[in-house]
């Protein structure tokens, strides 16, 4: 089959560099005669148009997103059918959560040359959430609660900017949901489970659905979410005084905090969530609003991506 790649490409990722790293990669298509069209985000939003354009006919396509995880969700939520889609990913952004979760770890000049040489592909799953009357897709989380007002905030973030600077992007994280854990309401909320499991939560900090393993830059927040299972791995945290919680942050981080009181980790093909107030809802750290019931559910093996060696 004669391939056409379409490189969407944000090339504000890791504050600018991306730039640079995009420049070098276009030599390799040059040099090597790859038949391919590049697409340069403009705006926030702007990539979920692009793929909407791209898959409006029923072609098959061979995407490749070149940028953060930020870029991956807006992508995926642009497809019009992933059955028609081989999705490829060049990790430009500074968190690469989408990235670790697949393992991947070598230069980005090394994947494309994967990509291009690649003749099959890996299914993976993906996540949605439903909220306030809108549906999105996921890769690698969505969650409510303090992880999502953390993302909320990153978003805009001036501190950020300036780690990034650094190649500090991922303390971003951490130090803004020191802020943001005493400064959040106390919300009570209730878990259904597909399984028939209920969970009656107290003082919640966050409710986080995992699809991969972490979020924020490497927090593990499920340590054993597989993305070949057809199931989301949801860490449930309240019940704790929040002193407390910020005291369990480091088993957290290291991902030793499934035994800890306050903390527990279900599997599930779908989570229902109600909450007494209005709580920020994230997916993929894309904002959802302030929502009060909230669906998080898997969709088994809906990601089609090149095989990497």
């Amino acid at each position: 089959m004669d391939k056409t790649y379409d490189f969407i490409v944000n090339l504000h990722s890791r504050t600018g560099k991306a730039k640079e790293i995009w420049e070098s990669l276009e030599e390799i298509l040059t040099k090597d005669g790859v038949s391919y069209r590049v697409h340069i985000t403009e705006y926030v939003g702007h990539a979920t148009k692009i793929a909407e354009d791209l898959t409006a006919d029923d072609a098959y396509h061979f995407l490749v997103v070149a940028g953060g995880d930020g870029t991956i969700n807006e992508v995926l939520n642009g497809i019009r059918d992933l059955s028609k889609v081989s999705f490829g990913y060049l990790p430009l952004g500074s968190a690469n959560d989408f990235a670790r979760g697949l393992h991947i770890t070598a230069e980005p000049e090394v994947i494309l040359r994967q990509i291009l040489a690649s003749e099959t592909e890996d299914a993976y799953d993906l996540g949605q959430v439903c909220c306030g009357g809108q549906t999105r897709r996921f890769a690698i989380s969505a969650g409510a609660g303090i992880d999502a007002a953390v993302c909320r905030e990153a978003l805009t973030s001036r501190l950020k900017v300036f780690l990034n600077r650094f190649h500090l992007g991922k303390l971003t994280y951490g130090l803004l949901t020191v802020a943001e854990l005493f400064r959040a309401p106390f919300v009570s909320g209730k878990v259904e489970l597909t399984d028939g499991r209920e969970f009656h939560m107290k003082n919640i900090i966050f409710t986080a659905a995992m699809n991969f393993p972490c979020e924020g830059g490497g927090v593990p927040m499920a340590p054993s979410a597989d993305a070949h299972d057809g199931k989301l791995s949801a860490c449930l945290v309240y019940g704790i005084p929040r002193f407390l919680c910020l005291c369990a942050f480091p088993f957290l981080i290291a991902g030793k905090h499934e035994n800890i009181r306050g903390f527990e980790i279900v599997e599930a093909e779908e989570l229902h969530v109600v909450f007494d107030k209005p709580m920020v809802v994230h997916a993929d750290g894309e904002d959802c609003g302030d929502q009060t019931d909230v669906t998080f559910r898997c969709l088994p093996g809906a990601l089609h991506m090149p095989h990497l060696d």
